[in-house]
């Protein structure tokens, strides 16, 4: 499911009922690519090269395992040396996406995924039903 350019999502598991969900993200541009704050934890499985966050010193590598603790604040960035990462990330909750000032400018939670993967389904003729798959 396309993102933004270059930027896409698989859905994995999408659970209205827990309010968590599980895919697997691939980017193929180097760039920072949003600010955001999780209002529950986040854990990520770094499959293909890796990333960092600016707020922090340490960097997601591939084959690693990343943890975003609820409530913090930041920023992702691809290095201009990688062409490509993908990274399983299980999403408890919602996020924020914030501007540098710490003001929600968007939202993203397990019911917006749905919505956006029915429309890409719909749009390349599998139809908005096919994204029930993935609901349990």
């Amino acid at each position: 499911v396309p993102r933004s350019n270059q930027v896409w999502f698989r859905p994995l598991l999408l659970s209205v009922s827990q309010g968590h969900f599980i895919n697997i993200l691939r980017v193929r541009k180097s760039s920072i690519l949003s600010r955001h704050r999780h209002a529950g934890p986040v854990h990520a499985t770094v499959l293909k090269r890796g990333w960092h966050y600016l707020e922090h010193p340490w960097w997601a590598e591939q084959n690693s395992y990343a943890f975003e603790p609820p409530g913090d604040v930041h920023t992702l960035e691809v290095p201009d040396d990688v062409e490509e990462i993908v990274a399983m990330f299980h999403v408890t909750g919602a996020y924020s996406y914030v501007d540098v000032d710490g003001n929600t400018v968007g939202v993203e939670d397990v019911f917006s995924k749905i919505q956006k993967a029915m429309e890409h389904y719909e749009k390349v003729g599998l139809g908005a039903d096919f994204v029930i798959q993935f609901i349990p």
